[in-house]
């Protein structure tokens, strides 16, 4: 389990019941619907049920016990004593019945996430890998059609495009937001026709060997409303100094305020409401947050996204967002769509 499960036991004081699946994927390299992890001192336990059994048992490093497919009834009979437990990856029923049980439950939240929170070299690869496919779409993406096919429709062709050129699957529905649809921040694509002198915010990413990809662009239909051409202006000036800006030991919300700055100062502040960024990794958003609130200090070898926006009610709405890998002397670009103001027919 390449030291993962170690790194994590020298931060418990008691056992951890794992319950996230992305944290005992993490851990183990086992995918299932119905799983949970016990770390303990000296073994690590794998609980499922028999549809996954074929797959528990190739899983090294761990003893499988097969349990009934309503795993926290058949826990609760097996577990005691004092156990911790994942704050976020736990529901309140199986909490209720795990300590109906007898189970000391500790909450003990975030270790798993502390730790995926920084790449190793493996994952790196494969989120370069998912980059890759998505700068792959993106290029293809720009030369078709857009003024006249629906959201909808561009949507789609995005998750075949990713399909075509070997993605696993999407890391979340992709984005197509056109004209004030594009004011909202995460926007569903409709039915609506796009139409000339619109912009278009496009999101899409990937999944390569488990983990994801981002990117935004914002494409224009013919000549834009002046604010628009302003405000795009702005934010692309705004994502391109907080991208310098991320490096070893920068605090998150000095990171976002690099951006924010920006546009606050060219009278846009209301118009960008989200953190500038986020962590990627297994999930398309985990830690470290790059965000007005976060406590977060940047490491090596974390992957966020710096994404800005700007969102003009009525109007339209700008989204320009790179996948960068933290380094010590500045960031690792993934992303390699140009920024510039890019027309779409």
């Amino acid at each position: 389990m390449n030291g993962r499960v170690d790194r994590l036991r020298g931060s418990l004081e008691e056992p951890l019941l794992v319950s996230a699946p992305a944290n005992v994927r993490y851990l183990t390299g086992f995918v299932s619907s119905n799983a949970a992890v016990l770390v303990e001192p000296d073994r690590v336990r794998l609980f499922t049920d028999f549809r996954y059994a074929e797959a528990a048992r190739a899983v090294e490093g761990v003893e499988v016990e097969l349990l009934k497919r309503n795993l926290y009834g058949s826990l609760a009979e097996l577990l005691s004593g004092r156990i911790g437990f994942e704050t976020s990856g736990l529901t309140y029923a199986s909490w209720a019945t795990l300590t109906a049980g007898g189970a000391e439950l500790v909450p003990r939240p975030g270790l798993v996430e502390a730790l995926r929170a920084v790449k190793d070299e493996s994952e790196l690869r494969a989120i370069r890998a998912a980059a890759g496919i998505t700068n792959r779409v993106y290029d293809a993406l720009w030369k078709e059609q857009f003024v006249g096919r629906s959201e909808r429709d561009v949507a789609w062709r995005i998750e075949v495009l990713f399909h075509e050129l070997g993605a696993e699957g999407v890391s979340f529905p992709p984005v197509v937001a056109a004209g004030p649809n594009g004011a909202k921040p995460h926007a569903d694509p409709g039915e609506t026709p796009i139409g000339p002198g619109q912009t278009v915010v496009v999101d899409a990413g990937c999944i390569v060997d488990g983990y994801c990809s981002d990117c935004t662009r914002t494409f224009a239909t013919e000549p834009l409303p002046d604010e628009l051409a302003r405000a795009y202006e702005v934010c692309l000036a705004a994502q391109e100094e907080a991208l310098a800006a991320v490096r070893t030991g920068e605090r998150g919300e000095d990171v976002d305020g690099v951006a924010r700055r920006r546009i606050d100062g060219a009278g846009f502040g209301e118009a960008f409401g989200h953190g500038l960024g986020h962590g990627i990794g297994l999930l398309v958003h985990e830690a470290p947050r790059l965000a007005p609130d976060s406590g977060d200090v940047l490491a090596t070898g974390n992957v966020v996204t710096v994404e800005p926006g700007i969102y003009v009610s009525g109007l339209g709405g700008i989204r320009i967002e790179d996948l960068v890998v933290v380094g010590d002397d500045g960031p690792e670009v993934l992303t390699s769509f140009p920024k510039e103001l890019t027309t779409v027919h």
